[in-house]
């Protein structure tokens, strides 16, 4: 039989899948079934260290980059050419899920599996990757690490972040022992394919197990901070107050009535707030919080602000507080190669499962590495379109439809890529 009839007849093993992702969820696993795996925490070293000994069990040399992204490598018949990777991300939310992820370095994992089961080699080398601080809630921005790799961020900036305790990010990559020689972005690739939960309602409403994702909607991150002055809550008549509090309610909702005034595709979110002093009988001097706005369209995302920005500085005025905007983040709107979406398309049609075209609203990795590298996405429904939470469910045949249709990708990439 030749190398490429048998390697379309290839299939994971969807038991073996399964079972990795029940075992990883185990690093920083939560009561509530949920996974808590911050970013350069010491359950984020114990998976990455499970992941290389899995990794190195199956043939593969692992290597890891300046930023801690790490590298799983199958060699191929001619190692001189860039590798066709395949990927995601190792670390969660604060109240994450078992498959946010992972499911992508897993379903990568089942890849290398079942070419090194088969004894199927490739032309060219085949890789997994783990891309560092994907999640962004330990260190802000997300995507830091792919975004170094693909010459957004400097790895200095990197390096010097900070998370809310102060803690450095170089500092912490250090202590886990994650810190490679190899310069980020350093690290040539052909193409590359990133398998993930939808993280939204569409494919279980439209009874789809794949979506063909062909971009990523674009997204700025804000933090915000309004002062006004603390004061005691029982002597300081209302007319005198400067109440930070009371003026970033009002900001808050304006975030959700801009966002609604562009629907039915903006959304506009405030996922983190913190209150000073935070005392009962105080009136609130300080409030931090951040803003989260995307859109598919730039056009609309860029209108967004300057509404969002008149509106707070109006509110700011009323309440006779002082306002502070950051903007932190701007990930334009990503488009992805036609061709890579043509193979996971083909290989959708091919495997027979129901599929459609579909937009990300979140971010991912793949974002990044499509401005250095082909690059496409394999979604998969989650139940009741929920993520970031510790509900997060899916059905294993479709982890393992969504496996498949990677490996079919991969392999189409291998024949079509020449270098």
């Amino acid at each position: 039989m030749s190398q490429s009839v048998k390697g379309s007849n290839l299939r994971v093993d969807g038991n073996a899948l399964w079972v990795d992702l029940m075992e990883t969820a185990q690093y920083g696993g939560t009561p509530k079934g949920g996974i808590r795996r911050l970013t350069l925490t010491d359950e984020d070293r114990q998976v990455r260290d499970w992941f290389v000994r899995t990794c190195t069990d199956l043939g593969c040399e692992v290597s890891f980059d300046s930023m801690g992204n790490l590298f799983a490598r199958r060699p191929g018949l001619d190692n001189a050419l860039p590798p066709i990777t395949m990927g995601s991300h190792l670390d969660t939310q604060p109240t994450g899920g078992k498959f946010d992820g992972i499911l992508g370095v897993l379903g990568g994992l089942s890849v290398l599996r079942a070419l090194h089961n088969s004894g199927y080699t490739t032309r060219h080398p085949i890789e997994v990757i783990n891309w560092t601080n994907e999640e962004g809630s330990r260190f802000s921005p997300p995507m830091m690490c792919s975004g170094v790799f693909a010459g957004i961020f400097t790895e200095a900036e990197v390096l010097d972040k900070r998370d809310r305790a102060g803690i450095r990010f170089g500092d912490e990559l250090d202590t886990i022992g994650y810190r490679g020689r190899e310069p980020c972005g350093q690290h040539p690739i052909s193409a590359y394919f990133e398998l993930h939960i939808e993280q939204g309602p569409i494919l279980e409403a439209e009874d789809k197990t794949i979506g063909i994702v062909t971009g990523i909607q674009g997204a700025r991150w804000y933090e915000v901070t309004v002062r006004g002055k603390d004061a005691h809550a029982g002597s300081t008549p209302m007319p005198l107050r400067h109440d930070a509090l009371v003026a970033s309610a009002g900001m808050i909702v304006a975030v959700s009535e801009v966002a609604k005034a562009h629907g039915p595709s903006a959304v506009g979110t405030v996922g983190l707030l913190e209150n000073r002093p935070n005392s009962s009988n105080v009136v609130p001097g300080e409030v931090f919080f951040t803003i989260d706005i995307r859109d598919p369209d730039d056009a609309v995302v860029l209108q967004m602000e300057q509404e969002l920005r008149g509106k707070l500085e109006k509110i700011a005025q009323d309440n006779s507080v002082e306002l502070d905007i950051v903007q932190i983040w701007d990930a334009p709107a990503v488009h992805f190669d036609t061709a890579c979406v043509g193979m996971v398309e083909e290989a959708a049609t091919e495997h027979g499962y129901s599929a459609r075209r579909i937009v990300s609203g979140p971010g991912h990795d793949a974002g990044y590495v499509a401005k250095v590298a082909p690059t496409a996405m394999i979604f998969v429904p989650c139940k009741d379109g929920l993520s970031h939470n510790e509900e997060e469910s899916i059905l294993q045949q479709d982890a393992e439809m969504g496996a498949n249709v990677l490996l079919a990708a991969v392999l189409k990439a291998d024949q079509a890529f020449d270098q």
